[in-house]
């Protein structure tokens, strides 16, 4: 039998990555220590914030070093366990993802129930992810009832769940941005979005004026660039913007020019506020529950997009880059 694979960051990109700066390699094999649990995972997340940890410039995350496997998140079935509470046919989240089988602290791994929903939902809507929207919407941004919200990257996988959790908390009008026609008419007729737009059909600025042409007042942001410039440009008074994300610029080699219209905070009394899900995990409990009630009535719904293999991890990947996902992109193990 051949040893569980596992992909390995060769190089660093500079600009767009590519598969030369990945190596998909045998692992060695791992004894258990006390307190350990061997998992085999089903599936794994790959996520734009991947982006950064590929470079070794200074960041909220460790780089990823050379030569060794990616972190990311991931869920699989425990298969050896030496910890306690943790029991061999588990199903555990973890952070030991871009491979095929982790060795894993037993303190480190959640169980699962995947008779209530499926392991990706635990990656996706039910995780991370969907904490992600939720904090950002209701602590960063201060959602309020009756407010008009903007989200970029809509179809993707924090923005569907913005999309849908702001309607559930009343907002009166919800507005996404995405990249394609078929996105577009997926956040309008399944995720219930008021409107969307494809950015690409012409200026941010004037298709989110002609989306929202009494202004804004929440601007979800995972994208940057012209998106960011164009919500400033469309903030009520007292908008608030959530940073989440800015995906416009991850792959670029030079800084990008910041928003041209920072002034119009000062006339709107408007804020900008970038966050990390890390330091919102005091309200995992509270989204869970009330995520559990939004999914049982319908009003929160998730769509994935699947790659099949660990032999297509990176390709799932630059998806994601490229925005060839509808909602949260996994690979299937």
């Amino acid at each position: 039998m051949t040893n569980p694979r596992e992909v390995q960051l060769k190089s660093r990109p500079v600009g767009w990555p590519t598969h030369d700066d990945f190596a998909l390699v045998e692992s060695a094999p791992v004894d258990l220590a006390d307190g350990q649990v061997r998992v085999r995972n089903e599936v794994m997340s790959v996520d734009p914030y991947m982006r950064g940890r590929m470079s070794d410039a200074k960041s909220y995350a460790e780089p990823y070093a050379l030569g060794e496997a990616m972190h990311g998140g991931a869920v699989g079935v425990v298969t050896e366990s030496r910890a306690d509470g943790v029991a061999v046919g588990d199903h555990v989240l973890h952070g030991f993802g871009w491979r095929e089988e982790a060795v894993v602290d037993g303190s480190a791994v959640r169980v699962v129930d995947t008779a209530v929903a499926p392991a990706s939902a635990y990656l996706g809507v039910l995780g991370m992810t969907g904490l992600t929207a939720y904090a950002g919407l209701t602590r960063v941004a201060g959602l309020k009832e009756g407010d008009v919200v903007f989200v970029s990257g809509a179809a993707g996988a924090v923005g569907s769940v913005v999309g849908q959790v702001a309607k559930a908390l009343g907002a009166s009008r919800v507005i996404g941005s995405a990249g394609s026609d078929e996105k577009v008419r997926h956040l309008i007729d399944d995720l219930g979005f008021d409107a969307a737009f494809n950015y690409k059909d012409g200026r941010v600025s004037d298709l989110l004026r002609e989306a929202a042409p009494d202004g804004i007042d929440v601007y979800f942001d995972n994208v940057g660039g012209d998106h960011l410039e164009a919500a400033i440009g469309s903030l009520r008074l007292g908008g608030r913007i959530a940073i989440c994300g800015a995906i416009s610029v991850y792959n670029n080699t030079e800084a990008a020019p910041g928003p041209r219209n920072l002034a119009r905070l000062i006339q709107t009394r408007g804020t900008i506020t970038g966050f990390l899900v890390g330091d919102h995990w005091d309200l995992a409990g509270e989204y869970a529950q009330r995520a559990a009630g939004w999914m049982a009535d319908g009003s929160l719904t998730s769509r994935e997009t699947f790659n099949d293999g660990i032999d297509h991890a990176v390709d799932a990947f630059l998806g994601v880059l490229r925005g060839e996902n509808v909602g949260k992109m996994l690979v299937r193990l």
